[in-house]
């Protein structure tokens, strides 16, 4: 399967429609808890623009994953993902963003996982989905739970300046999101 097109029951409608109905909204005044459990409000009037990049799941190294998850567009690449994020890190705060990575995933495979990959800023658990479904976010399930698809939000005073949606290239992404940030 080839995860860097789109795949054929995703139409530009739909497309189209998420981002038009995410760009300029206000995000919601909720907090969720992140990988020391922690719980981190999103809605914040700082001078810092928050880079939110959801993602649909991350791998543990003592569970399997979900059967056929690779198969699955746009799942697979979610640990590449948060390491190309952290790696770029330092470029985010150079261009006064924030990096913070939304997931279903629980507070314990959240904290797991920025152990194992030395994740340096929050990973956020959204598994009662108040994030994802207070702004609408597009959503697939397998084995009866929901995931995020994979998204980014660049948010300036709470409000959502612009959308990155579809990604399928999840380990080339951070240079779309650091050359919008250098030109915006």
């Amino acid at each position: 399967m080839n995860f860097t097109k789109f795949p054929t029951n995703l139409s530009k409608y739909e497309i189209e429609a998420v981002c038009n109905q995410l760009k300029d909204s206000q995000i919601p005044d909720i907090s969720l808890p992140a990988q020391n459990g922690n719980l981190l409000r999103l809605f914040r009037t700082d001078t810092f623009r928050l880079v939110i990049y959801c993602f649909p799941m991350t791998g543990h190294p003592d569970k399997p994953l979900p059967k056929n998850w690779n198969k699955i567009p746009g799942a697979k690449g979610c640990s590449l993902q948060n390491c190309t994020f952290r790696d770029n890190y330092n470029e985010l705060i150079v261009q006064n963003s924030l990096p913070i990575g939304i997931s279903t995933q629980s507070v314990e495979d959240l904290r797991e996982m920025t152990i194992r990959l030395k994740i340096p800023y929050d990973i956020l658990s959204d598994n009662q989905l108040k994030f994802a479904k207070s702004l609408k976010l597009p959503t697939f399930s397998i084995e009866n739970k929901i995931f995020i698809e994979r998204l980014t939000l660049i948010i300036e005073k709470s409000v959502i300046q612009h959308v990155f949606y579809p990604i399928f290239q999840p380990e080339k992404h951070i240079d779309e999101v650091l050359d919008w940030l250098s030109k915006n």
